[in-house]
């Protein structure tokens, strides 16, 4: 029934307004005998009159008002709607749905929203942290228009770009045996208690991936979803990490370079195969992929 009525509901209400059917159809700019045609198979379809003679006039019945007022909500509704998405549209004052990883929640992702509104002030951002599968899930769902991931997914249905790599270091408390170094092998860290994020994680992935390169599998201490979090249980001489450099120093901990292997982890932007971008997000997409090489810190 919705279905049915919905082109008429515009009809309905400036007939309503205008009591008047010829006024009604010049306000519409179509001709008066079809506006009447489909008022009159308007109240057909829902079984009741809306409207009585009066003279060369119109009034609404009882029915009529009640109709009249879910009709001008509905109508509201979808203007809202319309206004709505054509202001998320507007290449100047648009919206963006961007999703990226908790771990560029602190420094990353402030930056490059700053530079980018440089040019484009008046872009409006909805902004989605979470680990890379539950993000990927809400780009194919259509909730997100771009997102910040690692490791580079390789999914059907996805556009990846690889726009950064990021090096890993080994985090040991101050006072640890290898505190004092500046480089490390990765393998005398074996014996060593792990911190690390939890299954799911694409970090956690390439630590384990790392780890089994260097030829031992981690002793897991303690697991969590925040890499701050992390570092602050090195601090507390809870276990060492393997983790990104932090936007500004930790006190409490050493942060060492890995010589071997080579502890990187890639970062890219991904969005779907095939969807047509609104100009606000064609814009910050191609703004990311200028910024190869020069997205994150090492």
């Amino acid at each position: 029934m919705a279905g049915l009525l919905a082109p008429r509901l515009a009809q309905f209400a400036a007939v309503a307004r205008a009591e008047h059917v010829t006024r009604a159809a010049a306000a519409l700019g179509m001709p008066q005998p079809t506006l009447s045609r489909a008022l009159v198979r308007l109240e057909a379809d829902l079984g009741v009159p809306l409207f009585a003679r009066r003279g060369r006039g119109l009034a609404l019945t009882p029915a009529g008002r009640s109709f009249l007022g879910a009709v001008e909500r509905a109508l509201a509704e979808v203007g809202r709607g319309a206004e709505e998405v054509r202001a998320d549209a507007d290449p100047a004052a648009g919206k963006v749905a961007f999703g990226f990883l908790h771990t560029m929640g602190s420094g990353t992702v402030p930056e490059l929203i700053r530079a980018f509104r440089v040019d484009h002030p008046r872009v409006r951002f909805s902004l989605v942290q979470n680990y890379a599968e539950a993000m990927l899930d809400r780009l194919r769902a259509g909730e997100l228009d771009l997102c910040l991931t690692a490791p580079l997914p390789e999914a059907p249905g996805l556009v990846v770009r690889r726009l950064d790599e990021q090096r890993l270091r080994l985090v040991v408390p101050e006072g640890h045996r290898l505190a004092g170094r500046r480089r490390v092998r990765l393998a005398e860290a074996a014996d060593e208690v792990f911190v690390t994020l939890e299954e799911g994680y694409g970090l956690r992935r390439i630590v384990d991936e790392l780890c089994a390169e260097a030829g031992f599998r981690p002793r897991i201490a303690f697991e969590g979803e925040e890499i701050e979090t992390l570092r602050g249980f090195v601090a507390a001489g809870l276990g060492v990490a393997l983790l990104p450099p932090p936007p500004v120093p930790r006190p409490g901990v050493a942060e060492l370079t890995v010589t071997a292997p080579r502890a990187v982890r890639e970062i890219g932007v991904a969005w779907l195969d095939g969807r047509t971008d609104a100009p606000p997000v064609a814009a910050f997409k191609a703004f990311l992929l200028s910024r190869r090489g020069r997205l994150v810190s090492r």
